[in-house]
Order: structure tokens, then sequence, then C-alpha cells
């Protein structure tokens, strides 16, 4: 009997990773020594790297066969409509020459590659052991974000599937029952008409006035529902009145409805208009049921794809950066290079290049570090706490003393406000933009940290009164306003290297812990006369 505990879509090589790392973890939760769980991941990525690259339709199936009581192996089955054994033969070989357990079948247009490894003590491996093995994948946390961006589409495509499938059922009924349907803005043009009423009509309806009621609708009946509609759009508020409409040279009785559609969240969106056969009452009460499902799936897929969206963002940024890994090597690299350079005349040292190669890992580190912390920024939902921006600022200048002292910057501070935030990363804020007053500046710096008397950003918020602002000004070189947008971009410099330094992470940095704030941040900036920046961080 086998009991499956993960599936894997074979796509690209990050699934490949995917699946050897699964494969490893497994083995490791089932006990097996260092050797074989290196063995069998092995010959489950061989097989699978050639589903990737010659197959169609690829699919792997890791799970547990338990064979006896005394007999338990971990399977895993590589499905795909392609011979993969024909198609890399090479691969299968390898395979089969680290695992020696690898069966492979293809018929009727079907491959199945099922290769399994022995526990070497079944008797551990228990009902309970195994279920916590199988919980532990399916509420498994992401182990990239790929391998998360990856769930969050097959939830993003499993929503729109329930969405369009929703919407066709209510578009089919809308279409089909006898009820005449139309949708107005608040303009009264005709957005949206069904079926049922554009074949009822012997003119297109496109606006909701007396011009055009007049076409189908009883003369004497035209005034009444504009009056009531009117009346509806002052107070937002249903209207509901009878009236005949024309049917060849006949005028029909139907019941008419005027209603306000509204979002989730209460505010309003567009008008509905009903026309009911009076005879067709009942059937109008079933129609006219609020599609809850239709909305609650609407409002998931709009979450979940504002989620991704700012998910695939960050997957762009960071596609090419790995993670802590890259500091160790680079660690090593510049302790050997100082090791070698301890016999090195400084002759030989600039012969071979070592002032370079030690300021370029330098960078390389500090890239690194402003990368980490840049992913460490998170965009849950966080704790916050009481920090008092004065106390910040102290042991920010504290951090800067020596820069301060070595370009004999003046720094002014005003009283600052507490606020609700992560003290953590309102310091790396804080510092980050001082830090910057200080290194774009070819003068004597002066740096002014304020909260009172500052303007009013309409275009960046609509209720300043709501939020603390605080100004950051400095007499620096400053800057064109056309950058207004690039700067808050990861790798982003207006200058090279060597006239300044940095990576370009350090106000991307500060949008991210701004963003994470609920708050925004904006300059004001002119080439040669200083930079000010403008934090807006909520009362509440």
């Amino acid at each position: 009997m086998i009991k499956e505990i993960i599936q894997i879509n074979l796509d690209n090589e990050m699934d490949l990773i995917l699946a050897h790392k699964r494969c490893m973890k497994i083995a490791e939760m089932c006990g097996m020594a260092s050797s074989f769980q290196t063995r069998f991941s092995t010959a489950v990525s061989e097989v699978a790297r050639c589903a990737i690259a010659k197959g169609t339709n690829s699919l792997l199936v890791l799970g547990l066969n338990i064979i006896k009581a005394t007999q338990k192996e971990i399977i895993a089955v590589i499905t795909d409509t392609a011979d993969l054994k024909s198609c890399s033969p090479e691969a299968f070989l390898y395979a089969s020459k680290i695992s020696g357990n690898i069966q492979y079948n293809y018929a009727d247009n079907q491959s199945v590659t099922k290769i399994s490894q022995p526990i070497s003590a079944p008797g551990l491996l228990s009902e309970t052991k195994i279920k916590s093995i199988i919980d532990y994948f399916k509420f498994e946390p992401p182990l990239s974000p790929y391998d998360e961006i990856r769930k969050k589409n097959i939830e993003l495509i499993a929503l729109s599937e329930k969405l369009t499938e929703s919407e066709n059922k209510y578009k089919q009924l809308a279409n089909t029952i006898p009820i005449l349907i139309c949708v107005l803005n608040e303009r009264n043009t005709v957005l949206l008409v069904n079926e049922s009423l554009e074949n009822y009509l012997e003119v297109p309806l496109l606006t909701f006035d007396r011009k055009t009621l007049i076409n189908f609708i009883h003369l004497e009946d035209v005034d009444t529902i504009l009056e009531g509609f009117n009346k509806a759009k002052q107070n937002r508020s249903n209207f509901l009145g009878e009236t005949r409409i024309k049917k060849g040279s006949d005028y029909i009785w139907h019941l008419i409805s005027i209603v306000p559609n509204k979002t989730e969240d209460g505010s309003f969106n567009s008008w509905l208009v009903y026309f009911v056969d009076i005879n067709a009452q009942k059937m109008m009460v079933e129609t006219l049921k609020d599609n809850t499902e239709l909305k609650l799936t609407k409002h998931e897929l709009e979450s979940a794809n504002s989620k991704l969206r700012f998910k695939n963002k960050e997957l762009e940024q960071f596609a090419y950066i790995a993670s802590h890994d890259l500091q160790e090597p680079l660690r090593k690299i510049m302790i050997m290079l100082s090791r070698a350079g301890e016999h090195l005349s400084e002759d030989q040292k600039k012969k071979y290049y070592f002032d370079r190669i030690t300021l370029a890992a330098g960078r390389l580190s500090n890239l690194i570090t402003d990368v980490l912390n840049y992913s460490r920024i998170e965009n849950k939902e966080q704790y916050f706490d009481e920090v008092d921006l004065n106390q910040v600022i102290i042991e920010v200048l504290s951090d800067l003393s020596l820069v301060i002292e070595e370009k004999n910057a003046v720094i002014n501070v005003n009283p600052l406000p507490k606020v609700f935030g992560l003290d953590t990363q309102l310091r790396q804020l804080l510092y980050n933009l001082i830090n910057n007053a200080l290194k774009f500046n070819t003068d004597q710096p002066t740096v002014t940290i304020s909260y009172e008397d500052v303007p009013k950003d309409e275009k960046l918020v609509t209720s300043a009164e709501n939020y603390h602002v605080i100004s950051i000004a400095d007499n620096g070189i400053g800057m064109d306003g056309k950058y207004s947008e690039r700067i808050f971009d990861m790798f982003q410099r207006l200058h090279e290297r060597d006239q300044y330094g940095g990576n370009g992470i350090g106000l991307a940095l500060c949008r991210r812990i701004i963003e994470n704030h609920n708050g925004m941040i904006n300059f004001s900036s002119k080439p040669g006369e200083g930079t000010t920046f403008w934090i807006y961080l909520p009362k509440k």
C-alpha cells in the first residue's frame, strides 16, 4: 500500500531543486543514513532532469510503500507522456547504477518510472510517524521565493477557475431567466444589458433618460420612473414601481426595481435596474438573491492577486541573490587574501592587485549585507510598540559620530514625536537618511531633523493631519526631480562608485520600512541646493 506524501510538477530547473530537497528530507525523516539519502535523491533527480528536458506534463509523486510491517520503502513515481528512457537512456543507466531499485514502463503514450529505497529500520516508522511526515509536507513552509510564488500561483489558478465558473453560471442565469436587467452608472449611461432585455427592445439601450425611455416605456409612466430614480440617487436608496413596457403593438405591465449596487466595503458602485413581469414575482425573488459566493470568491482572488504582484516584484529583484550562504565563501576569500598578503611586500601586493581584490571583496560583502537587511523587512502584520524617536536619533548620531566629526558636520535636531513601530527598523530608516545627507555633500554638511512647520503634500496624502510628518533636510549636492521614482528602486545609483560609495540599496530599504509601517516617504530637491526627505508615519 502506497501512502502519498507530496506531488511536484516538473516544469523547470527550480522544480528539480525542490524535488531533490524534498527527497532528501523524506529520506532523513525516515531515518536513512546520509549515503542512502544522497543515492535516492540523486537517482530521482537524474530522471526528473530528463523529464524536464525531454518530457511533457511531467509529475513526480513521493510516498511511502508499506509492503508489510517489517518491509517498508520510500518510493518516487515519475509519470510523463513521453518515452523518457528512449529520450535519455544514459540518465536511466546512471540512476540504476546509483539506486539499483528502478522500474520503467511505457505503454499507451504514458511512461511510469518507479524508484524505491528500502527503509533500514521499518519498525520505527509507525503509523503516527508516517502521519507526522505527511502533515509536515502538508503544512511545509516555502523553501524559496520561487516555491512560495508557485504555491500562490496554484491557489490563484484555483480561485480564478472557481470565479470563472461562478461568473459563467451567474451570467447564464441572468441571460436565460425572463427578467430584463441593465446596469447604469451615476451619469445614467447604460453599462450592461442582459440578453433578455436586448432581445426585447427594438433599439439599443444606451442611456437611461427620457429621450430613450419613451421608445419602450409607456409615456404616462416615464416621468414617474425618472422622478423616483432621481430621489433614489439623492438618498442612495431603492426605487420600486410599476410600468408598462412596449412589446410589439402592446404594453406589458412590469415591476421595475432600481437598486444601488455596492461593493464589499459598502461604497457605491453602480445602479441595477430590473424589469419583471408581474406574474413572475416569485422567480424575481430567487434571481435577486445576493450572490455571496461570487463576491467572496472575487474578494479572495483580488487579495491573492495583490499578494502575488508584491511577491513577483520581490522575486524579480532577488532572482540572482542567494542568501546567507554567499557570505561564508566570501569571508574565507578575504581571510585567505589577508594571510597571503602577510608575506608579500607592498610592490608585490600591487603587482598581484591585492588592494583591488580586497576592495572588490569588501564591496561584495557590503552588498550582501545590504541585500539581507532588505530581505529581512517583512510585510506581514507585526506587533508595534511605542518608539521615542528622540532616543532613536541619539543612538543614530552616536553610530555616525566618527563621520560627523570627520566632516565637521552641523546636526540640528528639533523635538521629535513618539510613534508606533519597530525600533530597529526606524533606527535603520533614520540612519540611512542621515548617512546619505552626510555622504552626498561636498561642503561642510548641515543636517536638520524637524517635526514642526512641515508642509502638507496633497499629492502624497489626503489627510496629513493623521500622520506624524518628520523632515530630514541637508545642504548637499541635491538631485534632479526626474529621479523621484528611480531613487527608491533596488540597486539604483545616480553617481559613479568612485565618486560616492554605496550599493544603491539604502533608499529602497527606507521605502520598504516605511511601507511596513503603513506610511509614506517623499522628497524635494534641486541640484546644488540640498535635499529634504519627508517621512509620514501614521498617528494610530
